[in-house]
């Protein structure tokens, strides 16, 4: 490969530039050639809508992948939760690194854990999927709460506990990782609890699915920082969303894990979940089976799961359908 700076495209957000400046240094080991960040500002970015008002999908992504076809950068780097569920020809999703944590996390006022929060508690979410759940488990437990929706970034949500103005919000833990704040974080909300996003905590590498040597190069190179299994579990929840034709801001929760007896990993659990915003109705169901050794088993292990979930009424709760 020639030793000409590789240009990633990333958006410009605080948490873009971290995971971005990770991915970064990997590929510079791995290629030995200098990388260098081209940042690119997103509908997403600018729009001060809510999500589920903008349908959210493709919306921190287009961006990148219209600059990724244009030439102008040379791969980009993703939250994978971003990513629509249909993958355009022109471009290849050539690694799915390592995941951090997939989990949601409180941060809240004067150290509280979620079931401490008092009665009447107003918690900061953008995410139809976390206000269903969240409202469905307090709904089960007894507890008192009021969902809030809120928008920004990580300042910007914390920001809203710091003043007074909430009692809490919820983000993901892999964000606060990967910018060093993790250390706010004042409950880690079991999966058990709270489904995360499909691919949430996962990152994707995207680049060109060109014919050109230049292209398969760095493909290949790139292929170096794929982690199977972290692809074989995004891919099966991925499946799942676009069999319920849900979009990235339906109020969908799905998280692949892998089951291990001793030090070997023998099965994959798939667990999904849809509500409606307010709780009040949930369809949760999974399904174990064998760790899935190609692409097109996994695609299937999210479509069956898909459709038990259609099966029991989950199409009637999501109130945003993909187009």
């Amino acid at each position: 490969m020639s030793t000409k700076a590789l240009r990633l495209g990333t958006r410009r957000s605080k948490l873009a530039m971290a995971q971005s400046g990770q991915v970064a240094d990997a590929v510079r080991r791995v290629t030995g050639r200098p990388v260098e960040l081209v940042e690119i500002t997103t509908y997403g970015d600018t729009s001060r809508e809510h999500l589920a008002q903008i349908g959210g999908t493709g919306v921190f992504v287009t961006a990148l992948r219209d600059a990724l076809a244009r030439g102008e950068v040379d791969f980009a780097v993703h939250s994978l939760k971003d990513l629509p569920t249909a993958q355009p020809e022109e471009l290849v999703l050539a690694a799915v690194p390592v995941r951090e944590d997939p989990r949601d996390v409180i941060v809240a006022r004067d150290a509280l854990k979620f079931t401490d929060l008092p009665r009447g508690a107003r918690i900061g979410t953008g995410s139809p999927r976390r206000m269903a759940q969240l409202n469905a488990y307090a709904r089960a437990h007894g507890l008192d709460i009021e969902t809030v929706p809120i928008r920004g970034n990580v300042d910007t949500r914390i920001g809203f506990v710091r003043k007074g103005e909430l009692d809490a919000v919820v983000l993901a833990a892999a964000g606060l990782n990967r910018i060093g704040r993790s250390d706010e974080v004042t409950d880690f909300l079991s999966v058990d609890t709270i489904l995360p996003a499909p691919g949430q905590g996962a990152l994707a590498i995207e680049c060109r699915a060109g014919n050109t040597a230049q292209d398969a190069a760095l493909i290949a190179a790139l292929g170096e920082l794929d982690d199977p299994f972290t692809r074989v579990a995004v891919t099966a929840e991925r499946s799942l969303l676009a069999a319920l034709e849900a979009g990235c801001s339906a109020p969908v929760g799905a998280l692949a894990d892998h089951l291990a007896d001793g030090q070997f990993v023998k099965e994959m659990r798939l667990r999904g979940v849809v509500g409606t915003p307010d709780g009040s109705r949930t369809v949760q169901l999974s399904t174990t089976g064998p760790v899935p050794d190609t692409h097109d088993r996994a695609t299937a292990l999210g479509r069956e799961l898909a459709a038990e979930m259609l099966a029991q009424g989950a199409a009637g709760l999501m109130g945003e359908r993909a187009q």
